[in-house]
């Protein structure tokens, strides 16, 4: 038997259940013809004789009672089937995944963890990169993007704040090389990143303000790049949540309307109405409005 015989076994179930041939065919909306021709091709299969015809309907034989019984338990696993597949759909409870750049790992961890005491059954994947993580391709459920507002046809986007950076030295530079003043900002050393051309707006205006043989530093890696400050390799910008948490880091110049770039929380239109990503993209919406330098 084959998936291609499941049309007959179910017609011959319902015989089975119902009885008669037109009380099968009025169930499955079927011709009482095609009802027959299954009973037959079904028990040709078998080699057994699956009910006894007679002026008042078809009995099932003691074959016949055998399908009848494994019909019914295959028809309560179904049903048990599908009320759990809805059941789970208005459940906060999974895989949910949740994809940021590196540099706002600090807005998105405290988030994350209220998500989770909130919702012990979700099992939660977070992916952080500099590449834009592809929603329909189902490589995550929501994004937390910073920069221009994403334009994905397909996608839900929300505003959430904007992404807040500072301009930070080390204990140990300011040792060696005194505390910067805007003023004397061009005579100190700076942290940068490998690509001129960033189109970060604090990476922009260190292009416009700072001569280029000031960067003494640069690097690829947002961690790298913060290490290097923490290390006292340059001054270097940092999120503001990241620089006001490090005792040993003092704030330069603070964060500065130019320097910002919006949030943005993005979910795929298929899934942006599940009570997960519900859940979700409510805890970061809360998160950001009890966030100063968001």
């Amino acid at each position: 038997m084959n998936f291609e015989n499941w049309d007959e076994i179910r017609t011959a179930y319902q015989v089975a259940r119902v009885g008669t041939v037109s009380g099968a065919a009025e169930v499955l909306g079927v011709h009482h013809a095609t009802v027959i021709r299954h009973v037959d091709a079904l028990e040709a299969r078998l080699g057994a004789k699956l009910f006894q015809r007679h002026p008042r309907g078809y009995t099932p034989t003691e074959a016949g009672q055998q399908l009848l019984a494994v019909g019914q338990a295959t028809e309560d696993q179904f049903a048990q089937l599908a009320a759990r597949i809805a059941g789970a759909g208005e459940e906060v409870s999974g895989e949910l995944i949740i994809t940021s750049l590196p540099t706002l790992s600090a807005l998105v961890l405290p988030a994350l963890a209220q998500l989770m005491a909130d919702h012990p059954g979700l099992k939660l994947r977070y992916l952080t990169d500099q590449r834009v993580f592809r929603l329909e391709y189902g490589e995550a459920h929501v994004a937390i993007r910073a920069g221009s507002r994403p334009t994905e046809p397909d996608n839900v986007v929300q505003a959430l704040g904007a992404h807040h950076v500072a301009l930070y030295a080390s204990a140990s530079y300011i040792a060696r090389h005194g505390l910067p003043t805007e003023e004397t900002l061009a005579e100190h050393r700076f942290i940068g990143p490998e690509q001129r051309d960033s189109r970060a707006p604090f990476y922009r205006w260190l292009n416009d303000t700072i001569p280029a043989a000031q960067v003494v530093f640069r690097g690829n890696d947002p961690e790298g790049l913060a290490a290097a400050v923490r290390e006292g390799l340059g001054l270097g910008f940092l999120p503001a949540l990241d620089g006001r948490a490090n005792p040993n880091l003092t704030e330069v110049m603070g964060p500065r309307p130019e320097w910002q770039s919006p949030l943005w929380l993005v979910s795929h239109v298929d899934l942006h109405r599940t009570p997960k990503v519900q859940a979700a993209l409510a805890a970061f919406k809360a998160m950001s409005q009890h966030c100063e330098v968001m």
